[in-house]
């Protein structure tokens, strides 16, 4: 049932998300006690601050008013950003990534971590172990990011920023 109901709440909740000038990323709902709890994850082009994030609860939390008798109830309201360690699933999850260090399980063989470079639909670009190599999405099991303290090496980003290669050509 509340799968269904997601299902239902979904083109409602990405109309507000999106006139708010952001991206759905996930709606999840669950009963907890006699509400409903109705998860919203956003996500933005330059990620999503708390400011955000508030004025899409605002948002969100109007459309969903003007449509109650989807919700036939009390429900509660949870809108989020993605955390840092929310797997990049999505073509636009590894653009946002770019520049960053990542951790890659790949469908078959060993797991490796590299730096995201220049981004495509099919595939994108990793400056792994000094080495550029394109991994194509469809060959990742998981991929994180993996969170660093310092600045990434000059080098790294000279190399990454340097690489005009285009992935939808080289991936295929």
């Amino acid at each position: 049932m509340a799968g269904e109901l997601a299902g239902r709440l979904e083109p409602i909740v990405a109309e507000a998300v999106s006139g708010a000038g952001f991206e759905l990323d996930a709606l999840e709902v669950q009963q907890a006690g006699r509400r409903k709890l109705v998860k919203v994850v956003v996500d933005g082009e330059d990620g999503v601050g708390l400011d955000e994030v508030a004025e899409v609860s605002r948002t969100v939390s109007a459309a969903l008013d003007e449509q109650e008798h989807i919700l036939a109830g009390a429900y509660t309201l949870e809108v989020t950003s993605p955390g840092v360690d929310r797997p990049l699933s999505k073509p636009r999850h590894w653009r946002r990534a770019r520049f960053r260090q990542v951790r890659v399980t790949p469908a078959e063989g060993a797991g490796f971590v590299g730096r995201v470079g220049h981004c495509g639909e099919d595939g994108a670009r990793m400056l792994v172990d000094g080495e550029l190599r394109t991994v194509r999405y469809a060959d990742v099991a998981k991929a994180v990011i993996e969170i660093e303290f310092r600045q990434p090496p000059a080098e790294e980003l000279r190399l990454l920023e340097g690489d005009k290669i285009n992935t939808e050509e080289e991936s295929k």
